[in-house]
């Protein structure tokens, strides 16, 4: 079995410069370097059954730069979310991995970020979310989802 980052749990490659996961074993962090990525953003806290132990260190070994902002995923906060878009527009000029455990986290984040920077409607960030997973099945997404929404004019 490969170990490469797109065989990543939900993998998805948005474009040649950004992608998004699940989690990523350390064997895949392993590689980023040599697949052309300059940074990783994790959403998944640490506490995690399913974080990688040691994955800044793996990540920034590799000169890769590394961005940790934990998303509880009982309470996602709009804190968290300005932190992930500062980031995201820090990072626009390189080639960037997003993940979490399932992509649940870093689909709803990113698309509101696209929404919030005027690249996508409402609707493409439904769709692109729900192509995942659907946030009404967890309780407090679809809420905070629409709070982010409501402060973003299209």
């Amino acid at each position: 079995m490969s170990t490469d980052i797109d065989h990543s749990y939900n993998f998805r490659k948005i474009s040649d410069e950004l992608t998004t996961s699940g989690v990523v074993g350390a064997e895949g962090l392993k590689k980023l370097a040599t697949q052309g990525y300059e940074g990783v953003v994790n959403l998944l806290p640490d506490s995690s059954e399913h974080a990688v132990p040691d994955e800044r260190d793996i990540v920034e070994s590799q000169g890769i730069e590394y961005v940790y902002i934990p998303v509880d995923f009982r309470t996602p906060a709009r804190s968290d979310f300005a932190r992930f878009s500062e980031a995201l527009d820090r990072l626009a000029d390189r080639k960037i991995h997003i993940h979490c455990a399932a992509n649940y986290r870093v689909s709803a984040f990113y698309s509101l970020y696209e929404v919030s920077r005027g690249r996508w409607s409402r609707d493409q960030a439904t769709d692109f979310i729900h192509d995942t997973w659907q946030p009404a099945e967890y309780p407090g997404w679809s809420e905070f989802i629409d709070e982010i929404l409501g402060e973003v004019r299209e």
